[in-house]
């Protein structure tokens, strides 16, 4: 294969894989926030059956 073949093949795989990591990251940040929302509600119900 020519290279003028290749460069449309990488750069549709190159847009993809961005694409995967762009969902990745946000789910991250959805885990990190559901994370720090279950600590609080631990802390919470801690506080609430300490008083």
């Amino acid at each position: 294969m020519k290279l003028s073949h290749l460069a449309p093949i990488a750069a549709v795989l190159a847009v993809v894989t961005l694409a995967g990591c762009a969902n990745t990251i946000r789910g991250v940040g959805a885990d990190t926030a559901n994370t720090v929302n279950a600590t609080q509600n631990a802390g919470q119900r801690v506080a609430n059956s300490a008083q």
